[in-house]
């Protein structure tokens, strides 16, 4: 089957603006029409100079008694060509707000439904994608479509139409010299096309290297702090420097082709209009042509064939925008293969009761959980540790459905989580991650992110279980106080309670932490433990830890190792089987546990 083309692609999305296309497409004919009728009043006028009541206008207008008086005509042509002028600066106006508007419209739209697309996409999509070359889309592609969209699209269909027009009135004149002058025409359009298809893969390989080259400087710019503790400057720079080469060189060879475009076309209007001048003249001077049509068909041609060299110009700008269109639909037609349908719940509805039934889950080829079953009940706190890749982050992915078990099932309160509406699943789950994402806002915007009509009181009162107020009240404008983007103001144990006092004000059913106190000081991670402590009661809490202190007080906790759960049990229990907690526990404590 073969590829659909872009433009087919726009047009299909943009189904609720095609009134608009429709009526932007009737104001471009409309002044192009009115654009190209001055040429033939200088040739009506050239005709009333030298005939006078001979003239074309005295015998054909009015209903045959014509205006005979020279002067007359004059006037009456003066007041035909404001008519003229009138007509074609209004619908100028018209075209210019109907286009403009149609493409902020459109881009906007299309940005916003490409990024809540990305949204919709499952966590496994973004392991093969870079963040920057997705901004490139969301950003860059989507502004080429807007630009093609302003100017291009009123210059394809005004090239057309005076082609179209000029031919009329050419062959209404002169058939003969119709044919040659307008010989270069077709040609000229078959020319623009045959650089055309050889501009595509030349403009797809330009958006792919500018999307590379945002993505270089995206993951640079968040590793500024990293760069500069190695002193990688030049190393990184060169990077970029490999990057924007790559994006330079794809640009060139596209320049290449795009820049002999204008010469091949300048050649092929100087044939015509060579042919109109001396040809259309000579008919002249033999009588078979009155001198206002050669005037006239002189005119036209220069109308109709000068603009004709911005056709390298629009065949440019038309490439790159179908290039970017491409790019845009094919990451609106990424299929979501985890959807967002299903059963409507209700957090207050929900216990919290999950069980997971011989779930089997792998990255690519790497085998990560395997049959893994385990029950937690409705307000308990469970715990999984282990080493660095034993599967314990990914069954919290699970149950938030960030990615979907390859066997097996998990289930909330005896339903199946898949067939949960996912936006209810993960409102009924309150999610504090290592490396919580924080907005360039207030603490109190960040305390509330994702909810609304929530008060001062009930985000202090969060702040406070979470036990932030200490540093919040030492801040210049407390809660007020802006943050910076993702947090970058604050340490990373504020940016925790920050996340801590998030998750308590949503009040979930089901509360997760992910190696929340893994990268904060002991202070810290000793003030979130007494916050859990409080929160965690009556709450299904699921506690994932490479610090054993943290989890001690868990009601179970089990022990991952290559996937498998290999031990279960309360802390002391852990600690009496003398095995692999009980190891890990002397690691890191250094204490005896038995003996």
């Amino acid at each position: 089957m073969p590829p659909v083309h872009p433009l087919k692609k726009l047009f299909q999305y943009a189904k609720a603006y095609r009134s608009d296309f429709r009526l932007a497409t009737i104001y471009s004919i409309l002044n192009k029409s009115f654009d190209v009728l001055p040429e033939v009043l200088i040739g009506v006028a050239v005709d009333i100079v030298i005939n006078g009541d001979k003239s074309f206008l005295a015998k054909r207008v009015l209903g045959g008694f014509g205006i005979t008086d020279t002067w007359h005509q004059l006037m009456f042509l003066g007041a035909v060509n404001a008519l003229i002028w009138a007509g074609e600066s209004w619908f100028e106006y018209l075209l210019s707000i109907k286009w403009r508007k149609l493409a902020q419209n459109l881009q906007h739209d299309l940005r916003l439904d490409t990024y809540d697309h990305v949204q919709k996409l499952e966590m496994a999509y973004f392991e093969n994608q870079r963040t920057g070359n997705l901004m490139s889309i969301l950003n860059e592609d989507i502004n080429q479509m807007e630009r093609f969209l302003n100017g291009g699209a009123n210059q394809i269909i005004q090239v057309i139409c005076s082609s179209i027009m000029v031919s009329a009135v050419f062959f209404t004149l002169q058939p003969s010299l119709a044919v040659i002058s307008l010989l270069p025409v077709p040609l000229i359009l078959i020319g623009a096309f045959w650089f055309q298809k050889r501009l595509a893969p030349r403009y797809s390989e330009v958006r792919e290297a500018a999307g590379d080259v945002s993505a270089r400087l995206n993951n640079n710019l968040l590793g500024l702090a990293t760069i500069k503790a190695f002193a990688t400057e030049s190393f990184e720079k060169n990077h970029i420097a490999e990057a924007s080469n790559a994006y330079r060189q794809a640009n060139s060879s596209a320049i290449a082709i795009s820049a002999a475009i204008t010469p091949v076309i300048r050649m092929a209007i100087l044939a015509g209009f060579t042919a109109t001048l001396v040809y259309g003249g000579w008919l002249t001077l033999q009588g078979e042509l009155a001198v206002g049509a050669y005037s006239v068909l002189v005119y036209l041609t220069q109308r109709l064939l000068w603009p004709m060299t911005g056709l390298a110009d629009v065949a440019d700008m038309y490439q790159r925008s179908m290039s970017a269109i491409d790019r845009a639909m094919g990451l609106l037609d990424t299929k979501i293969n985890i959807p967002y349908e299903g059963k409507h719940v209700a957090p207050a509805q929900i216990k919290g009761d999950l069980q997971f039934d011989k779930v089997d889950f792998a990255y690519g080829n790497q085998k990560t959980l395997q049959q893994i079953s385990l029950h937690i009940p409705a307000g308990k706190t469970i715990a999984f540790v282990g080493s660095t890749g034993s599967g314990k982050s990914t069954l919290v992915k699970l149950l938030l459905r960030f990615y979907s078990a390859q066997a097996g099932k998990i289930t909330l309160d005896g339903t199946e989580i898949n067939e949960i509406n996912l936006q209810d699943l993960r409102r009924c789950i309150g999610y504090v991650a290592q490396d919580s994402f924080l907005t360039d806002g207030t603490i109190a915007e960040n305390i509330a992110y994702g909810m609304q009509d929530v008060n001062d009181a009930a985000i202090r009162d969060a702040a406070q279980a979470a036990e932030a107020m200490e540093f919040i009240s030492k801040l210049p404008l407390g809660f007020a106080t802006r943050i910076g983007e993702r947090g970058q103001k604050l340490s990373g144990g504020q940016r925790q309670r920050l996340a801590l006092a998030r998750a308590i004000l949503k009040n979930p059913p089901i509360l997760i932490l992910d190696e929340a106190t893994s990268a904060v000081d002991n202070e810290t991670e000793a003030a979130i433990q007494r916050s859990l402590d409080v929160v965690s009661r009556n709450r299904t809490t699921i506690v994932i830890a490479h610090r054993l202190s943290t989890v001690r007080q868990a009601d179970c906790i089990h022990l991952l190792e290559a996937g498998e759960i290999m031990e279960s049990g309360t802390h002391d229990e852990l600690l009496a089987l003398d095995a692999g907690y009980a190891a890990l526990w002397r690691l890191q404590t250094g204490e005896r546990t038995h003996g």
